[in-house]
């Protein structure tokens, strides 16, 4: 079987560039996140990891995704529901960036990177003072707003 082929490739990259080895079970993590269509959390990636490479350990996984998240490669999620979630933080083609949207009631979370020309005009001049008031160069941010999705709104209306 061969890994790192598809959207996350570019992570391998930056694995050896920062003089890590690209060892299978990192392949093997890479690959799962790459491929991800949600948020999954360690576990979840655990059993993918473990029906693809039997000898990975969920201890692995865990060591693996906190060497992933220190060096930017994925981001580590609170949706409140905890557990922690985890995605790519950025592919190949450096996909756009996205903030989440979470139910509080049901847990759907949604992807949202179709932004209003005003809020990414607040965000840049947030980034900006935050760099001046602090002496801080920001590189990333992860925003997340909770509520009610549709469907528990009606539901919260007819209790």
């Amino acid at each position: 079987m061969r890994f790192g082929r598809g959207r996350h490739g570019w992570g391998h990259g930056r694995l050896r560039e920062l003089g890590y080895r690209l060892t299978v079970p990192r392949q093997v993590i890479l690959d799962i996140l790459g491929s991800a269509e949600g948020h999954p959390s360690a576990e979840e990636i655990y059993l993918q990891a473990h029906s693809v490479y039997p000898n990975i350990g969920l201890t692995t996984v865990y060591r693996t995704l906190d060497l992933l998240v220190r060096m930017g490669l994925v981001h580590k999620l609170d949706f409140g529901d905890r557990r922690a979630r985890y995605e790519i933080a950025r592919g190949p083609e450096d996909e756009e960036h996205h903030h989440h949207i979470v139910c509080t009631g049901c847990g759907k979370v949604i992807d949202y990177n179709d932004f209003f020309e005003e809020e990414t005009e607040l965000i840049k001049k947030t980034e900006q003072g935050l760099a001046e008031k602090f002496n801080f160069r920001v590189t990333n941010h992860l925003i997340q707003f909770y509520g009610l999705c549709s469907e528990c709104q009606k539901k919260q209306e007819c209790t």
